[in-house]
């Protein structure tokens, strides 16, 4: 008998292979002006270090994100080679049918401008990268989302940037739930915006809220290194 209390080891290789075929399956490599043998062969090297990273920690109900807000890592495609309007929409919630959106208070041309911020910014050149030891930041539920940031600032983790929530949203939509979705502060336009994800309509929604207001069901999404 399996035992309920008892967490299944996490392969991190078939994890990675996992989110490759998910990225092909969602038409990624079109987006990115690639075929999708090119486009396997750019995410490819990150394979290693995925394995090397992931598979020497300790993710206890790994398996169960929705509960725990946390994920080892998520394989995340760049703006340059998948733009954020093209990306959002092929999300979903768990079980959900409804594309997830861009809300309309992102005036046109406003979303370009939400861009990663100092720390944050990827690494890399090739518009693709590792992001480890993820958790979606339900503890800041209610919290002023500068204090928040200041906290995981505090902490040595880095906020999410736009392009970092919404790989996040289509690797695992289980970690989207009600009253706890989270904002994405490692991406910001000069002003006291601070982009979020969260459901609306039965559906994913990219929007933003300000810094000062805090919100009950709006955490701070965040994680403990990146890897190009």
């Amino acid at each position: 008998m399996t035992d309920p209390t008892h967490s299944p080891a996490f392969d991190a290789a078939a994890e990675f292979d996992r989110q490759v075929r998910t990225l092909v399956a969602l038409g990624y490599p079109a987006l990115s002006g690639r075929t999708p043998d090119r486009f396997t062969e750019s995410v490819a090297p990150l394979r290693t270090e995925a394995v090397a990273r992931a598979d020497s920690a300790a993710y206890a109900g790994h398996e169960r994100p929705a509960v725990t807000g946390r994920v080892p890592f998520v394989l995340v495609v760049g703006r340059e080679l998948a733009p954020v309007e093209g990306t959002m929409p092929l999300t979903t919630l768990h079980g959900g049918r409804l594309p997830g959106f861009v809300d309309r208070s992102f005036e046109p041309g406003s979303l370009e401008r939400f861009v990663a911020t100092g720390p944050t910014r990827p690494p890399g050149p090739d518009g693709v990268h590792l992001l480890f030891d993820v958790e979606r930041g339900e503890e800041f539920c209610g919290v002023v989302p500068s204090d928040a940031l200041a906290a995981v600032a505090e902490r040595g983790r880095t906020p999410l940037t736009v392009e970092e929530g919404v790989a996040l949203l289509t690797h695992v939509p289980e970690v989207l739930v009600k009253n706890k979705c989270f904002s994405l502060g490692g991406s910001r336009c000069g002003d006291r915006r601070v982009p979020a994800i969260w459901i609306s309509k039965r559906a994913p929604k990219l929007g933003w809220c300000w810094e000062g207001n805090p919100h009950t069901w709006l955490g701070m999404a965040s994680a403990g290194a990146r890897h190009a």
